[in-house]
């Protein structure tokens, strides 16, 4: 088994200032750059919506074969302001890839993504195929309706957790148990920061306890950057909005990618992006390296997907040099 590399630093960072908002403030974008400044691209897409970056995510390359980049997206974690939702979608967020890339001069990059930042990868992908050498996904999410409601609607995920679902909707009205999501998203953009902050940390309980498969190998760590509140504002606000891809769907646009080497990488068991959603992919698109692994989960921390993720990320050392 392939563990992660050892730990790095940055070897330089940026904040990348975009577009004003309505009231004077201004989106500031966290970028960083690790391993061989004259290594292959890789840019890292985190998941969420609204996670972030963290160190560990500068481990899944060789740093002396990988110039490794890092950002974190609007309103997530070292990028400002925290948790902001306007000028906030997926067309902001590649328009932000595409200002890192050539405000870096590089041609072209891999693309390394999991869960949303799997989708975010698809997306950029299909709008600028030239700038793409190669991708390696984990765990795609393809942010249709069904795919939401799954881990927040009644009849998906609840299923299998029934006890932590009751947790979930418990203190709603019985018209909101079924379809929670609206309900939730009005919590954290209440006035009262004790209603935010009470209903974030129950949604973190609810996600950390479905992105588990064996929870002694894998905790999430709420401590980190972002807060749960930043995190899960943006996820909603993301998730309501179908991820801002209802009118191109990912499937229907897979001509434009498919001359871009990809690798996909789903754990049998994943719970949050369940496998079909990378089957369905595969179907879509039949040049894809669809790689399933058995006894794992969502967490890109569980051993079995370390492990697949780092043979992907060297075999495409090979490929591309």
């Amino acid at each position: 088994m392939r563990t992660l590399y050892p730990e790095i630093e940055p070897y330089q960072t940026h904040e990348f200032s975009r577009e004003k908002l309505i009231d004077g403030r201004q989106h500031r974008i966290y970028v960083e750059e690790c391993g061989n400044p004259e290594g292959i691209p890789v840019i890292f897409l985190h998941g969420g919506p609204g996670s972030g970056c963290r160190p560990q995510h500068r481990r899944y390359f060789d740093p002396k074969k990988y110039r490794i980049i890092l950002f974190d997206q609007r309103g997530c974690g070292r990028s400002t302001p925290t948790g902001e939702l306007e000028n906030n979608s997926t067309d902001y967020l590649i328009a932000d890839m595409e200002h890192i890339r050539q405000s870096l001069e590089i041609r072209q990059w891999l693309l390394f993504g999991g869960s949303w930042g799997a989708t975010l990868a698809l997306c950029y992908a299909r709008e600028h195929p030239d700038q793409v050498l190669s991708m390696i996904l984990r765990g795609t999410f393809l942010g249709r309706a069904q795919d939401i409601d799954w881990v927040y609607a009644e009849g998906g995920a609840s299923r299998l957790f029934p006890e932590q679902w009751q947790q979930l909707v418990a203190a709603l009205p019985g018209s909101q148990k079924q379809r929670p999501l609206q309900a939730y998203f009005d919590k954290l953009t209440d006035e009262d920061e004790a209603v935010q902050l009470a209903a974030a940390q129950t949604l973190n309980a609810w996600e950390g306890t479905i992105v588990m498969l064996r929870d002694h190998e894998f905790q999430p760590d709420l401590t980190q950057m972002p807060g749960p509140l930043a995190h899960s504002r943006i996820q909603l606000h993301y998730a309501l909005n179908h991820c801002f891809i209802d009118e191109r769907p990912i499937l229907s646009s897979v001509a434009q990618m498919q001359d871009i080497p990809t690798i996909v990488i789903h754990g049998r068991y994943d719970l949050v992006c369940p496998l079909q959603q990378s089957w369905e992919l595969k179907q879509a698109w039949p040049q894809v390296d669809l790689r399933i692994v058995p006894l794992a989960g969502h967490a890109a921390g569980e051993p079995g997907l370390i492990d697949a993720l780092i043979t992907a990320s060297d075999e495409m050392v090979e490929v591309l040099t």
